[in-house]
């Protein structure tokens, strides 16, 4: 297939991953990433509205081609808890095995953007944040969650941490300095965090 015979949809997606990764959100421009597409402006705003929308659908589609392999990894898992544990490693695996969406995710991920005359919030971690609210929700019902927070807080914290983890292990890899802690400490993190959060079964019981 030629590049004139790809859907113009599909080169400004993928002129727009690559521009917005080396270039960052802001220093991108629709016309650069029209011309890097071989097509027109007006084509990106028929495609996808704007630049803002644009950027939402790269990171929608990250997660979406991920999604498989999260299932296949997590499929295995039979208690709960165990499950809430991997998947912020599983997050910060996948990121790191494609390191253009990491890049954007991490630096580029949650912001209040500006298309025309409206505000749009962007929440690029919106697909890792399913993946949590799902496993801690059927905790709560199945009893395995504690009452004193919400599985949405719960959420946030993980996300919140495994993120900060990952962006500030890549910033101080871009600028050189030495590392002050590895990406595997996630793991340990999270941990202290699940075993704050669930019911402790022996507890109950009285063992």
């Amino acid at each position: 297939m030629t590049h004139n015979e790809v859907p113009s949809r599909t080169r400004l997606f993928s002129a727009a991953r690559k521009l917005f990764s080396e270039q960052g959100y802001e220093n991108t421009s629709t016309s650069s990433i029209a011309r890097a597409a071989g097509t027109s402006e007006s084509q990106l705003i028929k495609h996808f509205g704007g630049k803002a929308n644009l950027l939402e659908a790269i990171f929608s589609d990250g997660w979406k081609a991920h999604r498989p392999w999260f299932e296949t990894q997590l499929s295995d898992i039979g208690i709960l808890s165990d499950r809430l544990r991997a998947i912020p490693r599983l997050i910060a695996e996948a990121l790191q095995n494609d390191p253009e969406l990491q890049l954007l995710l991490l630096l580029e991920g949650r912001r209040l953007r500006k298309e025309g005359h409206s505000s749009l919030y962007v929440d690029g971690f919106h697909g890792a944040e399913e993946l949590l609210l799902s496993t801690l929700r059927e905790m709560r019902e199945a009893g395995e969650l504690r009452e004193l927070v919400s599985p949405e807080a719960v959420t946030s914290a993980l996300l919140g941490l495994t993120e900060s983890v990952l962006r500030d292990h890549l910033l101080a890899q871009r600028a050189g300095r030495p590392e002050a802690f590895k990406v595997s400490d996630i793991s340990k993190l999270t941990d202290a965090v699940v075993d704050t959060v669930i019911v402790m079964r022996h507890a109950q019981s009285g063992c």
